[in-house]
């Protein structure tokens, strides 16, 4: 039975796979409508495909047909007559503004306001004179009688023969006081180049290398009573520059000429800016 199944042309495929075989499964049915499916599919999807592809045919269509028919307008050429054309004259240049005047400098005016002068109050009654007022009695109001001296200047004192001192006290200074501002500034021998230039010979310039352009800084040092120096200090903003100016001051032991203060030596705080080009 089974070999005249297999010889019988009316089977197809899917009934000859799926015999003997669990039919209500679902794949029997799905390869058993599958060739309908795809025909609708196909016919479907073509419907679309016409739909979307005249749309745009069709609303051309439908436009044209609703414009309104075009007027024509006749233009016929007129003839231009050609004017003689308007030559302007030339019209004469305005000359140049002159160049604006040179204002004069200025000179500088503070305005010097004067005040103007009050009258002092008067004073109805003036007092009386220092004459008058030590020939009698003075009070708060005139009285007229006899006059009485108030006062009775006293008896110059005996002559001793001897003029009285006018020698002017000269004030003390301080030993141990460090001043700023004296009467006289203490000085180097020779001047206070000779002792730039010690400072400059003395000064080992390879402490410094590496540094950008010229290296500034300010020594400060005291200038003791007897010519010596002491509490050397360097401000400036490279330390190796300040350590060997340091070093450099304090080698130099020549004596100064101390400052004084009403001929009286003291202590005396001397600046002195300095600069230093390291070596190249």
């Amino acid at each position: 039975m089974a070999d005249e199944n297999i010889y019988n042309q009316n089977l197809t495929l899917d009934e000859i796979v799926f015999e003997n075989r669990n039919k209500a499964y679902g794949a029997y049915d799905l390869r058993h409508q599958y060739p309908r499916l795809l025909t609708k599919s196909f016919i479907i999807g073509t419907g679309l495909f016409l739909v979307t592809a005249l749309t745009p045919f069709i609303y051309m269509t439908i436009k044209s047909m609703n414009e309104k028919a075009a007027v024509e307008v006749k233009s016929d050429l007129v003839e231009i007559i050609e004017e003689e054309p308007i030559i302007e004259q030339p019209k004469e240049e305005e000359p140049p503004p002159p160049p604006p005047p040179v204002e004069e400098e200025k000179i500088e005016i503070i305005q010097n306001v004067v005040p103007e002068p009050v009258k002092a109050p008067k004073i109805e009654t003036p007092p009386p004179p220092i004459s008058e007022q030590l020939k009698t009695t003075t009070g708060a109001v005139a009285q007229e009688g006899v006059r009485a001296p108030a006062y009775t200047p006293p008896p110059p004192p005996p002559s001793t023969g001897t003029k009285a001192s006018t020698a002017e006290v000269k004030p003390q200074v301080s030993e141990n006081t460090v001043y700023n501002e004296v009467e006289q500034t203490a000085e180097f021998p020779g001047g206070i180049n000779a002792f730039r230039r010690k400072v400059s010979d003395n000064f080992d310039s390879s402490a410094i290398e590496g540094a950008d352009g010229v290296v500034k800084g300010e020594v400060t040092f005291v200038v003791e009573r007897d010519g010596s120096i002491t509490d050397v200090k360097v401000t400036g903003k490279n330390s190796d520059f300040n350590s060997e100016a340091v070093r450099t001051v304090k080698s130099i032991k020549n004596k100064w000429t101390p400052a004084k203060i009403n001929g009286q030596s003291v202590r005396y705080r001397y600046r002195l800016p300095l600069a230093m080009q390291p070596p190249e």
